[in-house]
């Protein structure tokens, strides 16, 4: 089993580690049935960062927030940027949304209707303009495009409408940008989705360049689906570009990460090590993306970020060399026990300690409840729409 010695020697890799926070995990979700408000929850862009910035305060693993657009319109992103680095952390990932426009019904960037077509490709023009403000890297497009009947459209037309679209946007990003197509079998398309899996949004980055890239979202797989394959042969062809780490039970459920199978994070991330995706020299961005129905927001994500970090130490515990040689010598219990000597080793008091050395809470989610944060919230923001995603 490892050791505190060997928890020193990852000590170092573990400071390297850096989560995206979703501004609209702050907001107001919920599901198809009911948006459930709580109190405190931000009114704009502004305390959305701010309340994020709390996370990160208590952890020291959420150094920037991603934006969704038009969710997170402001009037002036020069003012946001600002506002973000005043509570000591940055904007992100630019996230566009064509699927919550009457024109979008039959479809956004695949749409048959060119003038429909056209001004999906507009919004993403819209999003680079901000991130052009914001200093963001990544577009990262996610598309509710597909069809709920067989019939209802030709689908090898909308694949070609879809690369046309994606290569309309690909041509506008700059040189120190990325597009991120992210994937998801199904929902709210039924039939077809029109990026439906790994392998299709692989081919349409491909075709496009090497700033683009593919998004994999932990909950958009069927169940039963090896996503931790999925992760190696992105590393391997060097196309997987985020994460959009959340659980499910069923379907995309949006839980806190891990909640569901803790053991399937950790051999995600023991996948990520293994092919070079963690760390300052990595260009894979660790995302969040999950929303807080029932459950505190603040309180949420700091759970979320706590949970990837001590898979991560688990990942990064792995006796790689006695692997190797089990693997080599076709020991299969062997190989497998020592997957579970790492997964099994209780990390957090060792995490509690490498916290206080650099000077953060050694238990963030106690610390984070006695700040008082959260009642003085409550108490100020009254009035005013609260934030939500909008369905």
């Amino acid at each position: 089993m490892p050791t505190k010695a060997d928890f020193d020697r990852i000590s170092d890799r573990l400071a390297e580690q850096a989560i995206e926070l979703p501004s609209w995990a702050f907001g107001n979700s919920g599901t198809r049935f009911r948006v459930f408000s709580q109190p405190g929850v931000p009114r704009d862009p502004f305390e959305k960062i701010a309340d994020a910035a709390q996370v990160h305060k208590h952890t020291g693993l959420a150094p920037t927030v991603a934006l969704h657009i038009p969710w997170d319109k402001v009037d002036s992103y020069g003012d946001l940027r600002k506002h973000a680095e005043d509570h000591g952390v940055g904007l992100g990932t630019i996230n566009s949304n064509t699927f919550q426009d009457e024109d979008y019904k039959l479809g956004s960037v695949t749409h048959v209707d060119d003038r429909i077509r056209q001004k999906a490709i507009d919004h993403h023009f819209e999003c680079i303009d901000v991130m052009n403000e914001t200093g963001s890297r990544d577009l990262k497009i996610w598309l509710a495009d597909g069809t709920n009947y067989p019939g209802q459209d030709d689908m090898r037309g909308r694949q070609d409408r879809l690369a046309d679209s994606l290569a309309k946007i690909y041509e506008r990003i700059g040189e120190n940008q990325r597009l991120v197509l992210e994937y998801k079998f199904f929902e709210p398309a039924f039939y077809h989705t029109d990026v439906p899996d790994w392998g299709t949004s692989y081919a349409q980055v491909a075709a496009l360049g090497d700033r683009a890239v593919v998004c994999l979202d932990t909950g958009h797989h069927a169940p039963g689906t090896n996503i931790e394959f999925i992760v190696m042969q992105l590393l391997r062809l060097g196309k997987l570009g985020s994460f959009d780490f959340n659980s499910r039970f069923y379907a995309d459920d949006d839980l806190i990460v891990g909640a569901a199978d803790p053991f399937q994070l950790f051999r995600i991330l023991v996948e990520v090590v293994r092919g070079g995706g963690y760390g300052k020299d990595s260009d894979v961005a660790f995302m969040l993306d999950q929303c807080h129905n029932i459950e505190d927001k603040i309180p949420g994500q700091i759970r979320s970020v706590l949970n990837v970090q001590e898979m991560t130490a688990r990942a990064l515990l792995v006796d790689r060399d006695r692997l190797g040689a089990a693997q080599r010598a076709g020991n299969v219990l062997e190989a497998h026990e020592i997957l579970n000597d790492a997964f099994y080793t209780d990390v957090r008091p060792f995490l509690a300690e490498w916290r206080e050395s650099r000077g953060l809470p050694a238990d963030p989610m106690k610390a984070y409840a006695e700040s008082g944060y959260g009642a003085t919230i409550a108490a100020d923001r009254v009035g005013g729409n609260q934030a939500g995603w909008g369905a």
